[in-house]
């Protein structure tokens, strides 16, 4: 699309909040199965779903994953397990199972949201390869969303995100493959590069969308099927490369990414060790992708990082030496 077009769009994007720390959303997807282990359709899942208290939270993917979208909490670990719980209970009565896995297992997952939106993504995810189809029915994620803040600290924020990834991403990653399959699907709006941190970040965040082929009409639709690691959502950020966590999991990605976010000796700490790698940020997704959760032995010893993510149990990569 038209840049012209776009940038006002991507504007809207980036236009970030105010300065707090206390705020934090999680967004989980689950794999649905029958009790027997086939696929559930969705709207057998709603009736099931009806009275929980999480109903006015769901929602679901087009291979009928279940998303609960949760609103910003003080306790965002807290409040998704019980209405994690509660939501179980109440769909085990219809013989109906939340598995927190990051890939299906299953093949013959279909596409059971068919409107003009995903009946077009999946036709142009098609012309690329299978992974589009992996993606879209068979792939399960925790999503965190942060507050955004103003001024250069959110300039901050955003790049130490982006920068942080890929290692962020192997600390958390389960089996399954769902990463290698998202670098699979299209590398002009998954965004595992550098592209959106090359200078101002509306201006390359326009570049990055302007570069992805339009399936949908209209800049704000368009823009809305971009599907990068970190995703500006105008007052937060939305990170998204975590596979599918279990609770435990959950509360220590919360913990070391608001220390990320938020402690602003540690973040700057950490993007004077990250930016140097920023050339090389493509193959490190694809080398924690395939399994290979190396990276640079200085880096490791200079990024403030790992430290502080020890009370949260978190073990970061490291290099192997040759």
């Amino acid at each position: 699309m038209d840049a012209m077009e776009l940038h006002p769009v991507v504007a809207g994007l980036f236009a970030r909040g105010r300065r707090r720390t206390v705020r934090v959303a999680v967004e989980q997807e689950y794999v649905v199965a029958d009790a027997d282990g086939g696929v559930v359709p969705i709207e057998r899942v709603r009736r099931a779903a009806a009275g929980a208290v999480a109903a006015p939270y769901i929602t679901f993917e087009p291979g009928g994953q279940l998303e609960l979208s949760l609103p910003p909490s003080l306790d965002p670990v807290g409040d998704l397990g019980a209405l994690t719980a509660d939501l179980r209970s109440r769909l085990s009565r219809d013989g109906i199972r939340l598995l927190t896995i990051p890939v299906d297992p299953r093949t013959d997952v279909p596409l059971q949201l068919t409107s003009s939106r995903y009946v077009a993504m999946q036709r142009h995810f098609d012309t690329i390869g299978p992974a589009g189809r992996r993606m879209m029915r068979r792939t399960a994620s925790t999503q965190i969303c942060l507050d955004w803040w103003p001024g250069a600290a959110g300039i901050e924020q955003w790049r130490v995100l982006n920068l942080a990834g890929p290692f962020l991403a192997a600390a958390f990653a389960r089996d399954g493959g769902r990463l290698s399959t998202w670098l699979d699907v299209d590398p002009t709006r998954t965004g595992f590069d550098d592209l959106v941190l090359r200078g101002e970040p509306v201006s390359s965040y326009t570049a990055f969308a302007a570069g992805a082929t339009r399936f949908l009409d209209g800049a704000e639709a368009h823009v809305s099927t971009l599907f990068p690691p970190v995703r500006p959502r105008g007052r937060y950020l939305e990170v998204r490369f975590l596979d599918a966590q279990e609770p435990a999991g959950v509360e220590r990605a919360i913990g070391v990414l608001g220390r990320l976010m938020y402690d602003d000796a540690l973040r700057r700490a950490a993007l004077e060790a990250l930016e140097p790698e920023r050339p090389l940020l493509a193959e490190l997704w694809r080398t924690v992708a395939a399994g290979e959760h190396t990276r640079n032995a200085q880096l490791s010893r200079d990024l403030a990082l790992p430290a502080a993510a020890v009370p949260y149990g978190l073990v970061w990569p490291s290099e192997v030496a040759a």
